[in-house]
């Protein structure tokens, strides 16, 4: 096992395509981080930066106490597991699990051994004899995880592993994914765009925009505490509503003319408000209350969205259980002052929970646009 370390890395494609644009990191031995945002931010160019498959433009990149930057990727002592399991049709499971090892030049019986124990992990022992197309894609990548398994590296690197198979069996391999690093201790980093995967698997979590890191933290910490409004915005499934607020004298107006009390935040600049849709509460808050029209309601067994409008925005409610709310009808909603979020016009965080716990009437009677 290893830490990674990563300083002021970067990479320029030709054209000056800035990809990554100096990011520093540090991963601790038997860490699993997850590189998470959008198609393009850079995730998966940092992660074929420390596996030697990508040049650095800038910076250094360091496996334990070693600078890699200049080293092959088969001398890194690292292990990568790809999107499209990368393996050869023409061999069996057990030779696509031993190739590696035999071309190191290791000893037939310790070859069988790692293959077997390997096998034995992964639940994959009865059908070594089988080649990739006998297999299903659960199958597939549970083979391309143990040929990263037998090497027993000092990191392990996941490049969306997931992402060729369907909703159920991405849901069982996280699990697998998760338990199998917990049992090997082996220092993972895993890049994926979804961010459901990244919360249920990562000890730490990179949230990625445009070539740098917007926020490190722990799953729950980066989902209740974004730092920016795109984090809010990516992270979470709906996502964080998020209300511009303009200033208005000792407190902030929304869209539709309704003033909002704040205390802890300099007056006279506008803001944007932000609140998970979990934590609307019907029939509204001392906090503060709008009315909310409601425009798409989607049952969805154990809980129900209502798509609709308030504050002259519009927003995503998400109730527990069924809800007798129909396209049309308009409830009284509010949001609890410690669950509020307020962001300055850059997106940058600036404060939680500091919308004044006192209610106020509507200051106008402008229609809900």
């Amino acid at each position: 096992m290893a830490t990674i370390t990563l300083d002021q890395v970067r990479k320029v494609y030709p054209g000056k395509v800035e990809a990554v644009k100096g990011i520093s990191l540090d991963i601790a031995d038997g860490d699993f981080i997850v590189l998470v945002g959008p198609s393009g931010c850079g995730k998966s160019t940092l992660l074929r930066m420390i596996a030697g498959l990508e040049t650095i433009s800038a910076g250094t990149v360091k496996i334990g106490d070693r600078v890699v930057n200049e080293i092959d990727p088969a001398e890194r002592d690292i292990a990568m597991v790809f999107q499209n399991y990368a393996l050869y049709p023409h061999m069996t499971v057990y030779e696509n699990l031993s190739y590696g090892l035999r071309n190191r030049g290791m000893k037939r019986d310790e070859i069988d051994q790692r293959v077997k124990k390997a096998a034995a992990i992964l639940e994959i022992g009865s059908f070594l004899d089988r080649k990739p197309r006998a297999l299903s894609g659960g199958q597939r990548q549970r083979v391309a995880m143990g040929r990263a398994i037998v090497r027993s590296p000092k990191v392990f690197l996941f490049d969306e592993p997931l992402s060729n198979l369907d909703a159920k069996l991405r849901g069982q391999m996280r699990v697998e994914i998760k338990a199998l690093q917990r049992s090997l201790g082996t220092t993972s980093v895993y890049v994926t765009h979804d961010q459901l995967e990244a919360m249920t698997l990562a000890d730490t979590l990179v949230v990625m925009n445009g070539g740098v890191v917007e926020q490190i933290g722990s799953p729950l910490d980066v989902y209740e505490r974004p730092a920016s409004t795109f984090v809010a915005s990516f992270i979470g499934a709906p996502p964080m509503n998020l209300l511009p607020l303009a200033a208005a004298g000792d407190g902030y107006r929304l869209p539709d003319g309704t003033l909002l009390p704040a205390d802890g935040y300099p007056q006279g600049k506008a803001a944007i408000l932000g609140f998970r849709p979990e934590d609307v509460v019907i029939g509204g808050t001392d906090a503060f209350s709008l009315d909310f029209h409601v425009v798409v309601a989607e049952p969805v067994g154990a809980e129900s969205f209502l798509h609709g409008k308030a504050g002259g925005a519009g927003i995503i409610v998400r109730v527990h259980g069924r809800t007798e709310a129909r396209p049309g009808d308009r409830i009284r909603i509010g949001v609890p002052a410690a669950r509020l979020h307020i962001f300055g016009t850059d997106g940058k965080r600036i404060a939680h929970g500091h919308i004044s716990a006192r209610d106020r009437a509507t200051e106008t009677q402008a229609a809900l646009t």
